[in-house]
């Protein structure tokens, strides 16, 4: 079976849940979640490394056990130690974990006090009023609980972009050693860059559409097969994703692969379009009354019914079609307009690696300037700095910044937002830096009116120059804090402050619609990484789709500008 590193990284996440729930040594149960982070952020194919034979990177925080049990899965697809947890805890004891609110103290008790094991035990115990008895619980608590499993059991799987796009790539891999095949793509929500996706939607041209469909039905990571025919395939992978597969003839590839991308609100304008001109259009090309006249490009498709090409990001029936006709489309940014990155962190914080070595992988991304932002001092599990310990850190960037070549490094802070909205370091701190960027990390509760206030008098603070993932969610881990965005970005764009559109795959924080909000109101952004290790400067292209789902331009974002604006930018109004 082929193993995937977001198949690597879930086992590590799994192991960590189940030490959770035995109240391992948190040390130990942190080191298995960075595995898994680091791991599954990481677009080298670890498995593949494997099987020939090469060594591995070194990677950041996984040392030998942890890379024996990585080997170990790579090349079995089981580790003994997580098959002897699943023994010595219930099975689905675990998944209650990713409700709200529910540590490890709380499921045990669950568990041993109630005997539940899976989400719909727990749920007839929410409502029989049986969790309101245990200690540390109560009614609301209770209803808490019956609200986030309705929520969580009504809802379809879907797989953050980063993971669907590495399974895409090795099934699209897998279809072009089909019989006949000459072109293979990814469609759907994955070309248009959603953050997450529910399935996969594949499509090939090939003259013998079963004989594609019986190879890629016997794809070695396929748990079940829900169809397989003359023209079309649809599987459920061992991971719980569905793919389907549509073989079409080279004449058809354009429109096929317009309808298959979607979105159905976009599709449907077009269909619309096709109508009013007397034409009709499907999956298989553009039709004037029996004969087709557009069918085997998407740009021949929209040109033929008087469009330019629209990006796949844009399809969303957002005032794309009218800009098109309008001759109005945006110029999107694209991965290689970013000059540099403001937020990154090393082993001064929570980083895995020196500034140095940030900074060399920052260069073989092709930026040429990287901003040090460590946290600050309030966020000790982070081991933030105070005011003496980033004055170091400063001396110690401008010292590796005289000695680099190709890169230039600034220094800067990630300076916690305070719940009365004032600052976690003194001005005076803040002060010599070339950029903070302020970040909320905690009170995420806090009423609408109080959390918008909060935010907007940390705008206040002259020093502040970017703020960090806007809305603070974790993608279906953390909802986003309730606040007026529109006020946030308002205050922004007068302030002179950019807001950070982060590219991690588990925040891509702006939301698409907030990007676009941001452009209306001309307002800056800024694609930082977050990045915590070398590897994950690959994030920014996750960040650059969500930037351009929110038809942001080159001009849009700060960081597509040369070094030399973007310190005049950052200095403007600060003392």
């Amino acid at each position: 079976m082929p193993v995937k590193n977001a198949d690597i990284a879930a086992a590590f996440e799994q192991i960590a849940d189940l030490l959770e729930l035995q109240n391992a040594n948190p040390f130990r149960v942190r080191a298995y979640r960075n595995a898994a982070r680091i791991v599954g952020e990481l677009k080298l194919d670890l498995a593949a490394t494997i099987a020939a034979g090469r060594p591995l990177p070194k990677l950041p925080g996984i040392g030998t056990d942890l890379e024996a049990k990585l080997r170990e899965f790579a090349t079995t697809g089981r580790i003994g130690a997580l098959e002897r947890l699943k023994k010595e805890v219930p099975a689905g004891v675990a998944e209650l974990l990713k409700l709200p609110g529910l540590g490890p103290k709380r499921v045990r008790a669950l568990y041993e006090e109630l005997h539940v094991h899976t989400l719909p035990q727990l749920l007839r115990a929410a409502r029989d009023g049986r969790i309101r008895s245990l200690p540390g619980f109560g009614a609301k608590t209770e209803q808490h609980i019956a609200e986030a499993i309705e929520r969580t059991m009504g809802q379809v799987r879907r797989f953050k972009l980063a993971v669907a796009a590495q399974y895409a790539e090795a099934l699209l891999a897998h279809l072009q050693q089909a019989p006949g095949v000459v072109e293979v793509a990814a469609a759907g929500s994955l070309r248009r860059a959603k953050e997450t996706v529910g399935d996969l939607d594949l499509l090939a041209t090939a003259p013998d559409g079963a004989a594609v469909c019986r190879h890629f039905t016997r794809y070695p990571d396929v748990a079940e097969v829900l169809q397989s025919g003359e023209t079309r395939a649809s599987v459920v992978l061992k991971s719980g994703l569905q793919v389907d597969l549509r073989v079409v003839p080279q004449e058809s590839y354009g429109a096929a692969l317009m309808y298959f991308t979607g979105s159905k609100a976009h599709n449907i304008r077009l269909r619309n379009l096709a109508i009013d001109q007397g034409l009709k259009l499907n999956e298989y090309g553009l039709f004037k009354d029996r004969c087709a006249i557009a069918g085997e490009s998407e740009e021949e498709v929209y040109s033929a019914l008087g469009l330019p090409w629209i990006p796949p990001e844009l399809r969303e029936d957002r005032g794309e079609v009218e800009a098109a006709k309008k001759r109005a489309l945006p110029t999107l940014v694209e991965r290689g307009d970013l000059r540099g990155d403001f937020h990154a962190h090393t082993k001064w914080s929570d980083g895995t690696a020196t500034i140095e070595e940030m900074a060399q992988a920052a260069r073989a991304h092709g930026l040429e300037y990287l901003a040090i932002s460590e946290h600050s001092r309030r966020l000790t599990v982070a081991h933030g700095l105070d005011p003496v310990r980033l004055a170091k850190q400063r001396d110690e960037i401008e010292r590796i910044d005289a000695k680099l070549d190709g890169v230039r490094l600034l220094a800067g802070i990630e300076v916690d937002v305070l719940e009365d909205g004032s600052l976690d370091l003194p001005d005076a701190a803040l002060a010599p830096l070339d950029v903070v960027i302020a970040a909320v990390h905690s009170k995420f509760d806090l009423p609408r009116a109080k959390q918008t206030a909060r935010i907007l008098a940390a705008l206040d603070n002259l020093n502040v120059k970017i703020l960090a993932h806007p809305i603070g969610r974790l993608i279906d881990q953390r909802e986003p804090y309730d606040v007026d965005m529109l006020a946030v970005i308002r205050k922004c764009k007068a302030r002179g402050v950019a807001l950070e559109l982060n590219a991690h795959p588990q925040r891509l924080d702006l939301t698409d619609l907030h990007c676009r909000m941001a452009k209306d109101e001309g307002a800056r952004v800024a694609i930082n990484s977050d990045a915590h290790s070398v590897h994950e400067f690959d994030n920014l292209v996750y960040g650059v789709g969500q930037a351009r789902r929110g038809w942001l331009e080159k001009a849009d974002v700060l960081n597509t500008h040369p070094l030399d604006e973007v310190r005049a930018w950052l200095w403007r109004g600060r003392k």
